[in-house]
């Protein structure tokens, strides 16, 4: 007998996409995957060197709870990113490293559920499958909250019943897909209402430092606004993936609420999910540089130029200034478009309804592809210009 819950799971968008592709013979041009956000820009060397200068310490066991000097490392960065109070955010009490943000965000939901209780998760739609399958792997129920034209969730048509019933609310800022981030006053709003109905909120912000002119906020900016230094039912999620290029090393950091961390800290223990030293090493580094980051921003910056220059008169294209996601509404069923762009052109993409969900008939995600702007950037103008020769292929 198997977990009776594994058979909730949904397959992941990258098989649904497999299987729409599998019997399609490409055009003989070389492959451009823009359907992943594996970023593809080379990852900084000094943390490379950072990594090998530490093979030796592959000797011994690692905490779970990470060196006090990576907590100290991450500590710091957050306290400056975010503009926190000095001190505020305890290496020791508030932060722990986490494997990549994937396991973080899934293990998180299984030490805040209260099968007890029927309760529920609340997620954006579109949305990151990690959510999903961390709620259904709970015992929790999915409530799905459709992404406007905002290009996030509309929070005021949340009912009081569905806020009573919430255990955990996701947040993704800036979003997966659209890009958009939160507004303070939003954050502040949705602080107040976990008070109110005694819920958590996981804000995945692993797209935070992708930003072309402002740095969006974040949820623990938003508590230290507040007044809320105790950072009380809120966690955060961040990554090296994005910010610094490096998604094979699979490291990142959850920061928040110190009851929280501390009942994290059991289960990750249990759960035997410590973090290699030699990886603790070159995160210390990625954390510890900023230069590194500053280059990355500015390839994805000359990315979206070009996207907007290249498909303005053929797509309808909106950068919302963060991230590194197109999210493009389609003049043609988006699998029927992501199918035809791979037959014609070699370029893959990701349908919209395969990271949505529909509700009452309607899948937010219909309509749109994702396209992932990862590769480096002359290969991206290359994508660029085969997506704009499919579309004018395409009937008006």
């Amino acid at each position: 007998m198997l977990n009776p819950d594994l058979s909730r799971l949904y397959p992941y968008p990258f098989e649904r996409l497999a299987e729409l592709l599998g019997s399609v013979t490409p055009a003989a041009l070389t492959p451009i995957p823009l359907s992943i956000g594996e970023p593809k820009h080379a990852p900084p060397a000094h943390v490379i060197q950072a990594l090998t200068e530490a093979l030796s310490t592959l000797s011994v066991y690692p905490s779970t709870k990470g060196s006090p000097e990576l907590r100290d490392a991450i500590a710091q960065w957050a306290t400056r990113r975010f503009g926190l109070q000095a001190e505020s955010l305890s290496a020791a009490r508030h932060v722990l490293p986490v494997n990549g943000t994937r396991e973080a965000i899934f293990a998180a939901v299984q030490v805040a559920a209260d099968r007890r209780e029927g309760g529920t998760v609340l997620l954006p739609n579109p949305f990151y499958q990690i959510y999903e399958g961390a709620a259904l792997m709970a015992g929790l129920e999915p409530v799905y909250l459709p992404i406007t034209a905002s290009g996030q969730p509309d929070f005021d048509a949340v009912t009081e019943a569905q806020w009573r019933r919430c255990q955990y609310l996701f947040l993704c800022t800036p979003g997966n897909p659209t890009g958009t981030p939160l507004t303070l006053d939003t954050l502040c709003r949705l602080i107040h209402l976990a008070d109110t109905f005694d819920f958590w909120i996981g804000s995945d912000e692993c797209y935070s430092e992708l930003y072309r002119d402002d740095p969006p906020l974040g949820l623990l900016e938003a508590c230290a606004a507040m007044g809320r230094h105790d950072y009380r039912r809120c966690m955060v999620f961040h990554s090296l993936s994005k910010r610094s290029n490096l998604p094979g090393l699979r490291s990142g950091f959850v920061a928040g609420d110190a009851d929280f961390m501390a009942a994290f800290l059991t289960y990750r223990t249990y759960h035997g999910c410590s973090m290699s030293l030699p990886v603790q090493h070159a995160s210390i580094a990625a954390w510890s540089d900023e230069a590194h980051v500053a280059t990355n921003r500015e390839l994805y910056r000359r990315k979206f130029e070009d996207a907007k220059t290249i498909l303005h008169d053929v797509l309808p294209i909106h950068d919302s200034g963060y991230g590194f996601y197109l999210w493009v509404r389609t003049p043609v069923p988006c699998d029927v478009f992501a199918k035809g762009l791979y037959a014609s052109q070699h370029v893959t993409v990701l349908p919209g309804q395969y990271l949505g969900r529909a509700v009452d008939g309607i899948n937010p995600g219909a309509g749109f592809v994702r396209m992932a702007l990862v590769a480096e950037p002359t290969v991206c103008r290359e994508a660029l210009y085969r997506i704009r020769t499919y579309v004018e292929t395409l009937p008006q």
